[in-house]
């Protein structure tokens, strides 16, 4: 769902980019009340895992393919506030370092799946935890809130298209929506098969950062969450479907994927995450991979010290 440059005005482009950096902002001051210095980290892990995850497209019908927002997943383990924060800079990376969204559309993107995917997705779970108590409860409630997330963020999506005079409303919105049902159902059932197992190894990490007034151990974790993504970028990703994703796929069906235009003229060196020279793809995507995560884990160390809650 990541917006080229192209597909929607400036004037939206800039609204949108305002109101996703006072969104990051309040999402900063939100973990500085909430996160302890040893829980911040937990952040950068999330956030790497998440990046490599969504390396991972999966196929789904009419040669479309989807991958994983991970708004929920994050907005579940870390709360709303954190969750902004991670999958805005992991929207960053993907659009400077691997020229995956427009660096103009940048804030539209955030705001449909940092901001409107994290909202949706949280407040949808906290209101069916609510109605369905029980293990299974929340297994349904991740799902749905999951597949809900997905959805919502795919109709954002198809109003800015729409607004932006790029298509029809008409056209747009059954199509984003359709093809993003689908899509949802994959969201949903890798957000639950990831809490699933946060739950079965460290279920301490699904509570609240402030129970009982003590911080939850994070060090473990950490190291698990880097194998994690190492591995999904090592032995996973050269596998990941190579068909159109659900946003390609709709703007090639509606003739308007003609209007996307190139980045800007900045370096994007590892542009459709493949690392130049390397002769085979395979290799070239693990290597593009590998530095990706890197990228990430760098970021949220420089962040990580911004947003140490003072004493």
């Amino acid at each position: 769902m990541h917006i080229p440059d192209g597909f929607l005005s400036n004037g939206l482009n800039a609204a949108t980019f305002v109101v996703s950096a006072g969104a990051c902002a309040y999402g900063v001051k939100k973990v500085n009340q909430k996160f302890g210095e040893k829980e911040v980290p937990l952040m950068g892990v999330t956030a790497a895992f998440v990046f490599a995850a969504q390396m991972l497209n999966f196929p789904v019908a009419g040669g479309t393919s989807g991958h994983l927002i991970g708004a929920t997943l994050v907005a579940v383990l870390l709360g709303p506030g954190a969750a902004t924060i991670v999958i805005a800079a992991i929207l960053l990376v993907q659009c400077f370092l691997f020229a995956d969204g427009g660096m103009l559309a940048l804030g539209a993107n955030i705001f449909n799946m940092a901001i409107i995917g994290v909202i949706t997705g949280y407040g949808c779970y906290r209101l069916l935890r609510r109605v369905l108590p029980g293990e299974w409860g929340n297994v349904a409630a991740v799902a749905l809130a999951a597949w809900t997330s997905v959805v919502v963020s795919s109709v954002v999506c198809a109003g800015e298209l729409a607004w932006s005079g790029t298509v029809h409303w008409h056209m747009a919105f059954p199509a984003m929506a359709g093809i993003h049902a689908l899509i949802g159902i994959g969201e949903a059932a890798i957000t639950c098969m990831v809490l699933g197992a946060i739950k079965i190894a460290r279920p301490d990490l699904l509570t609240p950062a402030t129970a009982a007034g003590e911080p939850r151990g994070v060090g473990g974790m950490v190291v698990y969450g880097i194998v994690a993504a190492t591995g999904l970028v090592l032995f996973v990703s050269p596998f990941a479907s190579r068909w159109p994703d659900g946003l390609e796929m709709v703007a090639s069906h509606l003739g308007f994927s003609q209007k996307a235009l190139q980045n800007l003229p900045m370096p994007q060196p590892l542009a459709d995450y493949s690392f130049p020279g390397v002769g085979s793809a395979g290799i070239a995507t693990i290597a593009a991979g590998t530095l990706g995560v890197a990228t990430i884990l760098l970021l949220m160390a420089v962040l990580a010290r911004m947003l140490k809650r003072r004493s």
